[in-house]
């Protein structure tokens, strides 16, 4: 049983992050369709699921249509009570979402000023003072969060939660424009950022080259912020591996790390690959096998 998601380009798309990454981080089986949003195909592409007109959207096995990631993210809950998308605590459940609806319905000086890029950070960026005010609440939900729930592990309420979802592209908004905040705060940033559902969606979206940029701001812009990627480069063949390490299928398209050269199925799998190798398991797995 298996959803249908459609998501816009992953570089700039906030809401195409929550929608996945509430699949993706709760093992919910999904296939992800792409959306034209800055290829003007966008109502095209959705005509089949009105009255969707805006991303993501997504489908349930039985053929529902639901958009909005609020409205997603409570339909899953009830159809997966077996899965921790809220925590099971009620007293953590109800403030995990109570943030979830700030989010989903606030911080419009955040969203307005800085909209989500995953492409590098800028540099002196001006911070206005509605900006700040957002940023003052967001850290205060966040360390509420922590200090009453947070003792079972990193995330907002210890356990990863649609809590975590729906702040994802905050932190991106942190990163992209090297906003400051508190350092419990920022720690909360950089785990974001290194996680490896995180990492790979923007390393997906970096296989996608745009001219114009959207959204591109005249500063002067310094390197992603997350992990350092490991310098994997263009190749040909032949490879060391016969299968591409995710499909299985065939090589025809390759990538040298270390001087030993790997082969994938298609171009989109070496070039994800080749934006972040440490993202995808199966790639490093392979490594280490050569």
């Amino acid at each position: 049983m298996t959803y249908d998601l459609f998501i816009a380009d992953r570089t700039f798309s906030s809401w195409s992050l929550r929608g996945w990454l509430m699949f993706t981080k709760f093992g919910l089986p999904v296939r992800t369709h792409m959306v034209g949003l800055y290829d003007g195909t966008m109502a095209e592409d959705l005509a089949a699921l009105a009255p969707a007109r805006l991303v993501p959207v997504m489908k349930t096995p039985e053929g529902v249509v639901i958009g909005d990631t609020m409205a997603m993210a409570e339909t899953l809950v009830e159809r997966h009570p077996d899965v921790a998308l809220y925590p099971r605590d009620p007293t953590a459940r109800g403030l995990a979402r109570w943030m979830v609806a700030e989010m989903h319905s606030g911080f419009t000086a955040l969203r307005s000023a800085c909209p989500m890029q995953l492409l590098h950070q800028y540099e002196g960026f001006d911070v206005s003072e509605a900006v700040r005010t957002d940023l003052d609440r967001i850290e205060t939900l966040w360390s509420l969060a922590r200090s009453r729930h947070g003792d079972a592990g990193p995330w907002l309420f210890g356990d990863y939660s649609l809590a975590d979802v729906f702040y994802a592209p905050v932190c991106a908004r942190i990163a992209g424009y090297g906003l400051r905040v508190g350092t419990d705060a920022q720690a909360y940033v950089d785990l974001v950022l290194a996680d490896t559902a995180f990492r790979q969606w923007r390393a997906m979206g970096l296989t996608k080259i745009y001219d114009p940029v959207p959204y591109a701001m005249d500063l002067p812009t310094r390197d992603w912020p997350g992990p350092a990627p490991l310098p994997a480069t263009l190749a040909e063949g032949p490879s060391v591996n016969d299968a591409c390490p995710y499909s299985g299928k065939p090589v025809t398209d390759y990538l040298a790390l270390d001087d030993v050269t790997y082969g994938f199925c298609n171009p989109f799998c070496r070039d994800k690959t080749l934006q972040d190798p440490e993202a995808w398991p199966a790639f490093m797995a392979l490594t280490e096998r050569h």
